[in-house]
């Protein structure tokens, strides 16, 4: 497996040293800390010039919100991921870290392994949400969306709801392309379409708002 670096981002020097230390207690572990960062301000200065593979972010920085780094950074980096690390778990603050494309909200209560296997999993294309939020973050995606409907879903043709389904699972897009007979570009380019029809922005939202919006199978 290749090197996955991280970039942790807290305002607590200790907590900085604690995360480093799980990150890293496993030689055989692919994942890198790479740098640190206390402020948001910072936060996007060493994301720019680390280019790390992951973000590790807090959401309460002393210079600002993480949310605001956070869409800093992938402005300017859209192939990092984010990954929020917070104690602080509301429906607004779950909403908003989607919505700034983070690709994970974790609780710090997380135990080391989790947090390990889920840095390794965003890595590899998937959207990590604690259990405990997912129920959440679909209802808020549903009622916060910018007015997608069941009419629009109903919109998308057989590919593009082959594609978003595979999403909903998880699946990565590489992982799609190779379920669908599909080159890595051309998924990308169904959910281009799917996300303009539905009149979203992040795959997370459009796999919450799939599952909100279709039966579940007996």
């Amino acid at each position: 497996m290749n090197l996955i670096r991280i970039l942790i981002v807290d305002d607590s020097e200790l907590v900085r040293r604690g995360i480093k230390t799980v990150l890293t207690a496993n030689k055989l572990s692919p994942l890198r800390v790479v740098g640190e960062a206390g402020t948001a301000a910072a936060a996007v200065t060493e994301a720019a010039r680390l280019k790390p593979d992951i973000v590790l972010l807090d959401i309460r920085l002393p210079d600002g919100s993480g949310f605001d780094a956070c869409r800093e950074i992938l402005r300017s980096q859209p192939d990092t991921r984010v990954v929020v690390l917070t104690s602080v778990s509301t429906d607004n603050f779950i909403y908003e870290a989607i919505t700034s494309g983070a690709q994970g909200y974790l609780l710090k209560e997380i135990d080391p392994a989790g947090l390990v296997q889920a840095l390794i999993d965003v890595a590899d294309g998937k959207s990590i949400l604690d259990p405990d939020t997912t129920a959440r973050v679909m209802r808020l995606v549903r009622e916060q969306s910018s007015g997608a409907t069941s009419e629009d879903l109903a919109s998308l043709s057989p590919q593009e709801h082959r594609v978003l389904a595979l999403v909903a699972e998880g699946k990565t897009n590489k992982e799609v392309g190779e379920l669908l007979g599909l080159s890595d570009n051309t998924v990308k380019n169904y959910l281009g379409s799917v996300f303009e029809k539905l009149h979203l922005k992040r795959r997370s939202q459009a796999a919450a708002f799939y599952v909100q919006n279709t039966p579940a199978k007996q």
